[in-house]
């Protein structure tokens, strides 16, 4: 899940000075491009090994679930399009408390999300050095994306864009290899393809192993959020539904048909979290220069998405800051480019994610990954539940949202029955549970000075 902060912003000038306006077909494809990540990239081999050929049930069910935050996210840009989106939403709904829980519930799930990312690319990168610890090259990544944050490089913004094109081009060449070795080339068949052809075959983890995978698949949809952030900037703003529709059409084709080949071409058990699916899948070809080429494209789009999602993560808290949903220091600006104080906040949470690396390098992938999904989700969940409260809701409304809450609880839930992913839904409820302290503590102090 990727989300950047700024993506776009310094695209041009419209007529009157501002930002360039998009159109909806380009903000459709910003937000492919945004979506895809490390956690599609590496997290959905974690999936393809708890349920096997059947991982493609789970994306389809995490695709609807992603529809109906999507259907109700872009509903309410094209109502009132809000620079905060759905923090703007929730505290337009509820109140102060609310803006106040989701700000914090999407910063705690950023950090973890990058957090991810640098996992992630740590995993990666030892493919060419597999005897240098995970810490390091956590360390080295989370320096460089700070760096990157902190000068501004020109032209970053629009790098990002290219960065995207490489992510989508990865996949695409994952397929086409895929398809031509099933034609015959680089000493496959078409019986390396094996469709199963019975139930335990298609769910060799049984329908636990689907609930616990379910978690993955809204994983890899995690950034659906860049559609509500962008959409004031949209020439039209009644066209941010279509932009989303058309944005989550053209992920769920990708996913799907990418994923289908991968875990019918390999058993389910030979995939692992240090390596990705796809490179798995593809490894007994005659294709040498693949996984060093694949590698090599998800590093470069994986760190171009953690380096903004630092952006994303220093933003929000300077915009909580300025809210009075966080201290004033963290707004204050001096003579410098760039915030010192939600800076060195962000520093603090990178810190805490290489010494978690450090710590249980093993596992800690996989912690994460699911922690980031889980905190991504409940803000999800409150973006369903703020929808009737702000657009008047149909009753085929009303059926798509329950839709997207049972399905959004079923990934949370499923999370509790395999061992490898309950510890990320204790790390997940315990920053629930800091939020919560947080906030009661603050509504007991204005009260005391009311």
């Amino acid at each position: 899940m990727e989300i950047p902060a700024r993506a776009g912003a310094k695209s041009g000038k419209d007529d009157k000075g501002g930002t360039k306006k998009l159109a909806w077909w380009q903000l459709s494809l910003l937000g492919v491009g945004c979506i895809i990540g490390t956690g599609y990239f590496l997290g959905s081999g974690l999936g393809i090994k708890m349920t096997g050929p059947s991982i493609v049930i789970a994306f389809i069910l995490a695709g609807i679930g992603t529809y109906t935050v999507t259907d109700a996210l872009t509903k309410m840009s094209a109502q009132d399009p809000q620079e905060g989106s759905f923090r703007s939403y929730a505290k337009k709904a509820y109140g102060k408390w609310a803006g106040f829980s989701s700000g914090w519930v999407y910063w705690f799930s950023e950090m973890l999300i990058t957090g991810s990312q640098l996992t992630a690319l740590s995993i990666l990168t030892r493919f060419w050095f597999p005897n240098v610890p995970l810490w390091i090259f956590a360390s080295i990544y989370a320096v460089l994306g700070v760096v990157v944050v902190i000068i501004g490089t020109k032209g970053f913004e629009r790098a990002q864009n290219l960065f995207a094109i490489i992510k989508i081009a990865a996949i695409l060449m994952f397929i086409i290899l895929a398809v031509l070795v099933l034609f015959g080339l680089f000493g496959g068949s078409s019986n390396d393809f094996r469709m199963p052809n019975s139930v335990g075959k298609l769910f060799p983890g049984g329908v636990m192993g689907l609930w616990s995978a379910l978690i993955f698949g809204f994983y890899a949809f995690g950034g659906i959020e860049i559609m509500g952030i962008l959409a004031p900037r949209l020439k039209k703003k009644e066209d941010a539904r279509k932009s989303g529709t058309i944005m989550l059409m053209i992920l769920v084709a990708i996913y799907l048909i990418s994923l289908f080949l991968a875990s019918n071409l390999v058993a389910f058990d030979k995939f692992n979290t240090e390596e990705s699916p796809f490179v798995i899948a593809l490894d007994k070809y005659h294709l040498n220069f693949f996984p060093h080429v694949f590698n090599g494209a998800i590093i470069i789009a994986g760190f171009s998405a953690m380096s903004a999602s630092l952006f994303a993560v220093t933003s929000m808290i300077v915009t909580l800051s300025e809210d009075g949903d966080a201290p004033k220091f963290f707004s204050k600006k001096g003579n410098l480019k760039f915030h010192p104080f939600a800076m060195g906040l962000t520093v603090c949470g990178l810190i805490v994610s290489i010494v978690t690396a450090l710590l249980m390098p093993d596992r800690v992938y996989e912690y994460i990954t699911t922690a980031a999904g889980l905190m991504l989700l409940y803000n999800w969940f409150f973006i369903l539940v703020t929808f009737p409260k702000l657009v008047k809701a149909t009753g085929f409304d009303h059926v798509k949202r329950f839709s997207g809450m049972a399905l959004i609880l079923l990934a949370v839930s499923g999370t509790l029955i395999h061992g490898s992913s309950r510890p990320g839904f204790f790390v997940s409820i315990g920053f629930i549970v800091i939020v919560v302290i947080v906030l009661l503590f603050i509504n007991k102090k204005n009260k005391k000075k009311k």
